[in-house]
């Protein structure tokens, strides 16, 4: 190992060289300074990079004779200098990036690193930035180091021997600083949404971008989360901290943070300097689907620019404008779809953030390039809800795609779902639906003595989730709620009991869920009056669920609808023998008055009486809504 002088360049650079630079949080800039120095002895040098932090000198108009960048992550200015045709987009997994230099289909002349200084042993660590930067420095001819007394020593695989360097410059420098996502409303209402996909004891990865952070930010309240991330950031050292994540239920690497490099702020670096949990490995390892399917409860949390109607997710370009890169998206929507109860979800804002375009679409633009084939995708989840995609139909997926696409786009969506076949013309536009959780969305778990349920309206798309509900009664149910005429429940039938302008009228369910697999246990609606004072109410709770209160808690929920629309009163008819009903009613201060038809009893129950006995009732039964 020898000490870097500025006019060594001319001699270790060749002409025609591809230099690797590595990336994220530790780009060697004094490096990148020294060589721009002598950038008039270089030749048709190509420099090769993953994302960095901080500024990209090297792609100046002035170097552009004797410099060509190739990246495969594109910073915002990295972007303009593709459009410029100044640099090169390579498309690639990062589990496959250090397979390029392995096998020779990249060969690398030079590497330009960032390492800690050596310890007692003469051993330097990489760092914050393990990723492609192990595989680079093993396969380039030289390999030349920034030794950064600021530099953490991280675990795992980052040892490097001061015998593997060939030259070195020492030069202190605090590490960039990733900027904080910027969020609103639309991004923590996506957080709460996704929040409710993720069981305590689950293994994380989150991607870059602002929706996968506010899932990370809404996570705070569960436990026993472990962590196998490419990328280990601010939002996951948070969950460490409170005490989320403390991985104890990692079947796979228990008790250890796995990630292949960090980025974030200056805290963040002084958290993973020696932190025992922590072990950082090269994204090949990181980033294998097989491997990362070995975490049980693997959960992938990633963004997307767009997605289609039939779940293609297009991440790094709009139309033929490349942005971003495939990064970690591929293999670890790959690997949590492959792990024992893995939950891969794709988290976006249904509109840009810069404009109104709906980034859920019937078609793709030309040129985007699909990162994750539709048979990849499990959950999509915009700030209007989820849509689990994965086993199910082109039907089912466009139809609760674009109930979750922003309401300004999805009369647009759906007129062109029809013109491609991909609905029945009984399909109307949905109608939105009322936020029935205190955190202004539509769905929560609720625990009842029956185990735990997910509470939300019906959706036009649970129109097959109905039907099964209807199939699933026994005769008595049928004739008691249905009545004897009621033998058959056609896919229109249904798409019509689930299909409810909620602004008017309100149907709201409970179900349970695996899987993404979502079965009706019950159902509560009313349905307005002409007067618009009362409404009619009724309720069909599934054998398996009765008598654990879940008709007189959708009582309470429908009652708190519609106080707040200044709806006084609720009437309802049962058969004479439908005792159970009757006592629910009766129970909630319901008065019997003479029926219309002499075979049924009629009940009037007052909207404010049900409210406020709401708590009470909740307590009585121990029932509770959960925050997660």
């Amino acid at each position: 190992m020898k000490p870097l002088h500025e006019h060594d360049w001319p001699g270790l650079i060749r002409p025609g060289s591809r230099i690797f630079l590595g990336g994220g949080a530790s780009v060697p800039f004094a490096l990148v300074d020294s060589l721009l120095a002598k950038a008039d002895c270089l030749k048709d040098i190509e420099l090769v990079h993953i994302h960095g932090l901080g500024p990209t000198p090297w792609i100046e108009p002035r170097y552009d004779a004797v410099l060509r960048t190739n990246s495969f992550f594109l910073t915002p200015a990295l972007r303009d200098a593709v459009e410029r045709g100044q640099a090169d987009y390579t498309p690639c997994a990062m589990s496959d990036v250090p397979l390029l230099f392995r096998n020779g289909e990249m060969p690398l002349d030079v590497a330009l690193i960032q390492v800690s200084p050596p310890d007692a042993s003469g051993t330097c660590s990489l760092g914050v930035s393990v990723d492609v930067v192990q595989a680079a420095l093993r396969f380039a001819r030289l390999v030349i180091a920034q030794i950064n007394p600021l530099m953490p020593r991280t675990g795992g695989d980052t040892r490097v021997a001061l015998r593997d360097i060939d030259y070195f410059i020492e030069h202190a420098a605090e590490l960039p600083e990733a900027a904080r996502a910027v969020l609103d409303e639309r991004h923590l209402k996506i957080g709460r949404y996704a929040a409710q996909l993720i069981e305590d004891g689950s293994t994380l990865q989150v991607g870059l971008g602002n929706s996968p952070e506010a899932v990370l930010m809404a996570l705070k309240n569960h436990r026993q989360l472990g962590i196998h991330s490419g990328v280990f950031n601010d939002a996951l050292m948070e969950l460490v901290r409170c005490g989320a994540a403390d991985h104890s239920q990692k079947n796979y690497r228990p008790g250890k943070i796995i990630a292949s490099h960090v980025m974030g702020s200056r805290e963040l670096y002084r958290f993973v300097d020696g932190h025992p949990d922590l072990e950082l490995h090269p994204s090949d390892w990181v980033n294998d689907p097989h491997r990362i399917a070995r975490n049980h409860r693997m959960v992938a949390i990633n963004g997307a620019r767009e997605i289609d109607l039939t779940g293609q997710v297009v991440r790094d370009s709009s139309g033929h404008l490349f942005y971003g890169g495939i990064g970690a998206l591929q293999d670890f929507i790959r690997g949590a779809g492959k792990s024992r109860d893995g939950r891969p979800i794709i988290a976006l804002t249904s509109t840009g953030d810069h404009d109104q375009r709906s980034r859920i679409v019937a078609g793709l633009e030309s040129g985007s390039g699909v990162c994750t084939g539709r048979g990849d995708v499990h959950h999509v989840v915009t700030e209007y809800g989820v849509a689990s995609l994965h086993g199910r139909s082109i039907r089912e997926r466009v139809a609760r795609l674009v109930e979750i696409a922003h309401p300004a786009h999805r009369e647009a969506l759906l007129a062109g779902a029809l013109a491609r076949g991909w609905l029945p013309r009984f399909f109307t536009m949905p109608a939105t639906a009322p936020a029935i959780s205190d955190a202004g969305i539509e769905s929560t778990w609720v625990e009842f003595a029956a185990g735990r349920f997910l509470f939300r309206p019906l959706h036009p798309s649970d129109m097959r989730p109905l039907q099964e509900f209807f199939y699933s009664h026994d005769e008595e149910t049928i004739r008691l709620r249905y009545g004897y005429q009621r033998a058959r429940m056609s896919g229109e039938s249904a798409y019509k009991l689930a299909a409810v302008d909620q602004t008017r009228d309100v149907a709201l369910g409970i179900f349970t869920e695996q899987h993404g697999r979502q079965e009706l246990r019950a159902i509560g609606r009313y349905y307005l009056d002409a007067d618009g004072k009362r409404a009619e109410v009724a309720f069909v709770v599934h054998e398996a669920t009765r008598r654990v209160g879940m008709a007189g808690f959708l009582l309470g929920e429908l009652a708190a609808v519609a106080g707040g629309r200044g709806i006084g009163e609720f009437w309802a008819s049962v058969l004479p023998n439908n005792l159970a009903m009757a006592m629910v009613f009766a129970s909630a201060g319901g008065v019997e008055v003479p029926a219309a038809i002499d075979e049924e009893r009629c009940f009037r129950m007052p909207v404010a009486r049900i409210v406020q006995d709401r708590a009470a009732f909740l307590q009585r039964k121990h029932i509770r809504k959960l925050d997660r």
